[in-house]
């Protein structure tokens, strides 16, 4: 993931790079010799891409591939925490804990993905009676990070609940996922949240991506 990733692929693979090689495509290359399978995503919003190991690929021989030729191109490891804050500002939700299984398509923004003029599938029939308003936003708080759990307004009112939560060294805020009780809720409106130091902090409801809007990065074109 990042800006060079490409520049990287083209130096690991055996033959030709991929075409086309658009934003979520899947292609097999080869790397040492090896068929391997990628697909241009990840979970940073970043330019990138992902390989997936099949039962005959050598991991150790690949990923030892991978980090030699990086070399070149300042290739550094990085854990969760890193990308947590980029996939936060990019509202890219994680399953189990951002969603589950008593949230909707709606809920989350996904309605582009569900076509209610087909015949019939399964979860049909609830998704009729469901709500079309999402109540998953992103936030911003101000000079902290947001305690995950329960958010409660100055009157006591059940907001919501944070989901997930990190600092954002671009954003220099705290950011986070809140999943709130009410379609009312929205971007713009301005909360106090606990923070993970036990202080109240200022925070507000944010649109997600909170930048790069169009999507210009991952896309390469930024």
């Amino acid at each position: 993931q990042g800006p060079r990733s490409m520049d990287l692929l083209a130096a690991l693979i055996d033959g030709p790079f991929p075409e086309p090689w658009n934003y979520f495509d899947m292609a097999e290359v080869t790397m040492s010799g090896e068929p391997l399978i990628i697909t241009r995503t990840g979970f940073s919003n970043e330019l990138g891409w992902e390989f997936y190991l099949r039962p005959e690929n050598s991991a150790e021989k690949i990923g030892e591939k991978i980090m030699d030729i990086g070399k070149k191109f300042e290739i550094s490891l990085t854990g969760t925490p890193v990308f947590r804050a980029r996939r936060i500002e990019a509202g890219l939700l994680s399953a189990g804990v951002d969603f589950d299984n008593s949230t909707t398509p709606f809920d989350a923004g996904l309605e582009n993905f569900v076509d209610m003029e087909k015949e019939n599938f399964i979860g049909k029939k609830a998704l009729i009676k469901a709500r079309k308003q999402k109540i998953i936003w992103g936030l911003k708080v101000k000079g902290g990070i947001a305690r995950k759990g329960l958010v409660l307004g100055k009157n006591g009112e059940n907001i919501g609940n944070v989901t997930s939560c990190t600092w954002s060294p671009y954003l220099k805020c705290g950011v986070g996922i809140i999943r709130v009780k009410n379609i009312h809720f929205r971007p713009g409106m301005e909360i106090n949240v606990e923070g993970v130091d036990g202080k109240s902090h200022n925070a507000i409801l944010s649109h997600t991506p909170m930048y790069d809007q169009d999507g210009l990065i991952v896309r390469g074109k930024d």
